[in-house]
């Protein structure tokens, strides 16, 4: 383990209006506190607005920047129609060398799948990106049944466990990663 703690962009992934996946980043970035190791970084793209940025605006500039200088990602995403929400595409497409050679976890809800199709179909797009993701996964199906109403679990064993191998796993490939980064920089 690096002395050095690694940054963590945790991608809120849906904009919908009425989401549930505020209450999902909250409990999974609360959870992340138990590792000191891990600087987060939270991009929500609701506040991002992809679909209005412009390549060289300042704003662009800055979501560019953010993803540049994470040496991992988890991205929370929910499930629509057996797939992943176009914003989140639409970001990711934004940009290609700030993704690569770098690792990318994944927190995913939804209906009884609790979001794992979504998960498959993300991994396919982090690959052609050059981007490494873990095959450890968060998975909350029917999600609002699990959560009370101020945010958290009913019984939160399960989840945090799986948070802390897909933590670990992250961890991993991030300070590796970077360290290999640093030593080579890559050149996909």
């Amino acid at each position: 383990m690096s002395e050095h703690p690694y940054r963590l962009a945790v991608i809120i992934g849906s904009t919908r209006e009425g989401r549930f996946a505020p209450v999902i980043a909250n409990w999974f970035t609360r959870h992340t506190e138990s590792h000191p190791h891990i600087d987060v970084d939270v991009i929500d793209l609701d506040a991002v607005r992809p679909y209005e940025l412009r390549y060289g605006s300042e704003e662009y500039e800055a979501f560019a920047k953010r993803v540049d200088e994470a040496d991992a990602f988890v991205v929370i995403t929910p499930e629509y129609n057996h797939s992943f929400p176009a914003p989140l595409k639409h970001a990711i497409d934004l940009l290609h060398p700030q993704w690569q050679a770098k690792p990318v976890g994944f927190v995913s809800y939804g209906g009884i799948s609790g979001g794992l199709r979504a998960v498959e179909q993300l991994r396919l797009v982090f690959a052609e990106l050059h981007a490494t993701t873990v095959r450890e996964t968060v998975s909350f199906p029917l999600a609002g049944n699990l959560f009370d109403d101020t945010g958290h679990l009913h019984d939160p064993a399960p989840a945090a466990q799986a948070a802390d191998t897909l933590l670990h796993q992250l961890t991993w490939w991030a300070v590796t990663l970077r360290e290999a980064r640093a030593t080579r920089p890559y050149a996909g």
